[in-house]
């Protein structure tokens, strides 16, 4: 999602309670997550996650997948550790990037 990306603006229009629009975790800045009123998440994914070994949506997916509501505060949380690496050889998730908040 760039700035002059549509889509958050789309998701805001859709109705959700947006939980952030940015996160303190690169790559993946740009990340948006909201939940409609019947606990239904909504994710703007930035365009790191399409080339990145890992980012903020490796983070949080596995606990939206699980039903777990992920707050502001944790996503805040994960800007100790939130910056991956890029090492050579990725062993993600077994890493520092975005500990902070577990």
């Amino acid at each position: 999602m760039d700035p002059d990306d549509r889509t958050p603006g789309a998701i805001r229009d859709a109705g959700p309670e947006i939980v952030a629009y940015g996160a303190p975790v690169l790559p993946g800045a740009m990340f948006l997550l909201g939940y409609f009123e019947d606990g239904t998440p909504i994710m703007g994914l930035p365009g790191c996650v399409m080339y990145a070994g890992a980012t903020v949506f490796d983070l949080v997916l596995p606990r939206v997948a699980a039903g777990v509501r992920v707050s502001r505060r944790e996503l805040k949380a994960m800007g100790h550790g939130g910056l991956c690496l890029g090492c050579p050889v990725c062993h993600y998730p077994v890493c520092s990037f975005g500990k902070g908040a577990y």
